[in-house]
């Protein structure tokens, strides 16, 4: 005969149903807008090697100029949401390996004046060989500049965005890629060299095939971990952002013949990643409101320690 429990399961809520977790207080459009300009950066700062390195030297100039602005664009963006230019100012007094906050603010600093310096020598023809030492170190940082938000989302308790490193790292690094794809697209469309757009094409294809698998693994996360992204704000952004990118990225097999579906496929392709992110950050804001995600989060986790 089986035991039968003679006290009901506990329902575990907040004082008062306020929230545990402070509700982080990023805003859009900033935070998003920082997000893929910084995946735009990162990314056009290998394409700028590649380019180099195999003799495209208009290509390499192009994608450098593009990454320092969108490096500089995405910093301008990064302060006006912390408040107080200083406020990021601050963050360089120290470097902290354990603290993703903290390496990323050097990140996004030494990728910035990297690549201007690449930048730079390229326009100005000075210093070609710095110039160069300066665009491979660049593709170096790009790459953590385009992902490194994934770790620091990650590494906080939010539970929407705690139990989903994996998925995160996989849209960062597909957003970086189709960010860099969209871009030369677009510039392809503009331009009456096309040698480099089938190279821009594939990058885009497959970075939309990758950031769209990530989305979609966000929502079908089983448990309580995936519902931010299947209800609310949150599903509705990334929804957007699944048919944005898929669009995209069916619109650059039409580009070959088209300038018209290249830019229409590079604007699709950008919109899908701004939405992407937007999605992200509402679904976190969702699940930081809600105890009931902390709480069972932990305990699923086996802690029953504080947020």
């Amino acid at each position: 005969m089986s035991e039968q429990l003679q006290v009901p399961p506990a329902e575990f809520q907040s004082y008062y149903g306020r929230p545990i977790l402070k509700v982080t207080r990023w805003k859009e459009p900033h935070l998003p807008a920082y997000l893929v300009l910084g995946e735009l950066s990162g990314a056009m700062a290998m394409v700028a090697t590649v380019a180099h390195a195999t003799g495209r030297r208009s290509l390499a100039r192009t994608a450098r100029l593009a990454s320092a602005a969108a490096a500089y664009g995405g910093g301008a963006l990064l302060t006006a949401e912390l408040g107080r230019p200083e406020r990021f100012l601050n963050m360089l007094r120290v470097a902290k390996p354990t603290s993703p906050m903290s390496m990323g603010s050097w990140i996004l600093t030494c990728h910035s004046g990297l690549v201007s310096v690449a930048a730079a020598s390229d326009v100005t023809g000075l210093l070609p060989g710095l110039g160069a030492l300066a665009g491979t170190a660049a593709s170096v940082t790009g790459p953590a500049l385009a992902t490194y938000p994934s770790v620091l989302l990650a590494n906080t308790a939010v539970p929407a965005w705690h139990s989903s490193y994996r998925e995160l790292s996989l849209l960062f690094a597909g957003g970086a890629m189709t960010a860099a794809g969209a871009a030369g697209l677009a510039a392809s469309a503009l331009s009456s060299d096309r040698r480099d757009f089938d190279a821009a094409r594939r990058l885009a294809m497959i970075g939309a095939a990758v950031e769209s698998a990530a989305g979609y693994g966000l929502e079908v996360k089983p448990g309580p971990e995936g519902e931010p992204y299947r209800s609310g704000d949150g599903t509705r952004m990334l929804t957007a952002a699944r048919y944005l990118t898929l669009g995209g990225g069916l619109a650059a097999l039409a580009a070959r013949r088209s300038r018209v579906a290249a830019l229409a496929s590079a604007a699709l392709l950008a919109g899908g990643g701004y939405c992407a992110k937007v999605a992200v950050l509402r679904a976190g804001k969702e699940s930081a409101r809600d105890p009931r995600y902390v709480v069972e989060g932990q305990l699923r986790n086996g802690r029953t320690g504080s947020a």
